[in-house]
């Protein structure tokens, strides 16, 4: 069913600020969308820094079938979760038009930190193909009175609602190990990483 940009399928699914959202399994999410002509390149094809929009994206839809905002302090506290790392690697192309599955699973629920899986499924076609993984990781902070950030442990109230996901489905999305490329012949990495310096955690 087509609701605006992001799409699912009815059932166990509830419409909630303009998505749809699951009500079930505290450790996934999933969320649908249509890609659109302007989110791609002079190839024709979806700008890789899309896949980061679409990861944070499924974060918030998730906090909002919680109950919570991602922006923390819209439900009265005191944290942000900035991010520390993120990476996508992509398998093949997403185009105008083509309909892609975003699934979040919460691989680890630190004390003070939250790291997604991402996968990525076109779903056009004979059968859905995964064509992009990704990663990222937010720590939860509080901003001291100089204005500089330190990780704190997360709200009790979010903790308790958020599960890790069972390890055989972690397992699926996997990477596999890839052999070092020959001395003479160097081979292009597919992987883009955000990896900022970061203070928070030591």
């Amino acid at each position: 069913m087509d609701f605006g940009l992001w799409t699912v399928d009815r059932g166990l699914w509830t419409v909630d600020f303009g998505l749809w959202t699951s009500k079930r399994m505290p450790y996934e999410f999933k969320v649908t969308r249509r890609i659109e002509f302007s989110e791609t390149d002079m190839e024709g094809i979806m700008h890789f820094s899309n896949f980061f929009r679409f990861m944070e994206t499924a974060e918030s839809a998730f906090f909002r079938s919680l109950g919570y905002s991602v922006v923390l302090s819209r439900n009265g506290l005191p944290v942000g979760l900035p991010r520390v790392h993120a990476e996508c690697d992509y398998e093949a192309p997403l185009r105008f038009e083509d309909e892609v599955l975003v699934h979040l699973l919460v691989e680890k629920k630190g004390s003070r930190s939250l790291t997604y899986q991402f996968r990525f499924y076109r779903l056009n076609g004979p059968a859905p193909r995964q064509v992009a993984r990704g990663r990222l990781t937010a720590v939860c902070a509080a901003r001291r009175k100089d204005g500089s950030l330190k990780a704190v442990p997360l709200p009790k109230v979010l903790a308790e609602k958020i599960r890790e996901a069972p390890a055989p489905l972690l397992a699926e999305g996997s990477r596999t190990k890839v052999p070092a490329a020959p001395a003479r012949k160097r081979r292009e990495s597919r992987i883009t990483r955000i990896a900022p310096i970061n203070p928070l955690i030591h």
